[in-house]
């Protein structure tokens, strides 16, 4: 089950006391106690892994440890070790304790979300001339504590959409070596699976239904998604009473959730062409091509056809460098 938005609390650990002690050895009279260990930091790290969300399913409360209180003779209180946080590449950090909004896209990244209290000075460190048995010390300061909403966007190069049952998983395993689920119902992707074609990821996204901008089906969870794709394959079933109907509901549901989807470069497919006649099949492809003059017939049983979709692939692939 894949996880792509989770909200969490996170609190770094706080900083110790200092501690108030003297130095019992004769001739070597003085204040010794030592300064308190800081508290833990926290950290997220950005990773390949997409399913990294997994780890906050249940747990939801992460909380670093505090540092230790100052000891006798000049001994420091020992730190509070820091938590580093795996999430996934794409990763958007909703700060809602500070409305602030980071996105995260490098691999290996590594950002500080809640910082560990300072531990407290000892009263060796309050010693001077005049004062020189003092019994002040300090407390460690809290650690921060965060509300983080997190919101994983797939960076994926091409983005599969339609609507369920048009044959995008299909075509992803025959041009990939993902195993995507394949049936014959609705909603058989219920989380997004990514295939490679040479150096493109491609993403196929579980089927929009009318009203998905709204939260209808599986709504706006996977209609982000889309968001970073550079360029989308649209799916339209030849089985489909009325091609241009389900394009349209397509389009309109991704301008509804975010207008610049409507601008990414858009290839659409008349899929599953084998299940009808050649007859058939014009006469739909003509309807299609009224909304968009570049639409093409396929199936995954038609060699000819995966080549075409291949040699799309290859010229995304030139202008992606």
């Amino acid at each position: 089950m894949l996880i792509d938005d989770v909200t969490i609390k996170v609190k770094a650990g706080n900083g110790g006391n200092g501690s108030v002690a003297f130095n019992k050895t004769k001739m070597s009279l003085g204040p010794t106690g030592a300064d308190g260990g800081h508290g833990g930091s926290v950290y997220l790290e950005v990773v390949s892994d997409l399913a990294a969300l997994v780890q906050f399913r249940y747990k939801k409360e992460i909380i670093a440890k505090n540092g230790e209180r100052g000891k006798t003779q000049l001994n420091d209180g020992s730190n509070g070790p820091d938590i580093v946080l795996r999430v996934p590449v794409g990763t958007v950090i909703h700060n809602l304790t500070t409305g602030e909004d980071l996105e995260i896209v490098a691999i290996g990244q590594k950002v500080l979300i809640a910082k560990g209290g300072r531990g407290g000075r000892g009263n060796y460190k309050f010693r001077s001339a005049i004062n020189t048995s003092p019994e002040e010390f300090e407390e460690g300061t809290p650690g921060q504590e965060r509300e983080l909403r997190l919101e994983l966007k797939m960076i994926a190069d091409v983005g599969f959409v339609g609507l369920p049952n048009v044959g995008k998983s299909s075509l992803l395993n025959e041009v990939t070596r993902a195993k995507s689920k394949v049936a014959n119902y609705h909603f058989t992707t219920l989380d997004p699976n990514l295939g490679a074609y040479y150096e493109l990821i491609l993403a196929d996204l579980p089927g929009l239904i009318e009203g998905a901008a709204e939260g209808k089906g599986l709504g706006i969870k996977f209609l982000r998604h889309t968001e970073r794709t550079k360029a989308l394959f649209h799916f339209v079933s030849a089985e489909s009473a009325d091609p241009v109907k389900d394009y349209n509901i397509i389009r309109r549901e991704l301008g509804a959730h975010n207008k610049a989807l409507l601008d990414k470069p858009e290839y659409v497919f008349l899929s599953k062409e084998d299940m009808l006649s050649k007859e058939e099949v014009a006469k739909k492809l003509d309807a299609l091509k009224t909304v968009n003059k570049d639409a093409l017939p396929i199936s995954i049983h038609d060699m000819d056809s995966i080549k075409r979709v291949k040699k799309i692939l290859r010229e995304i692939i030139k202008l992606k460098y």
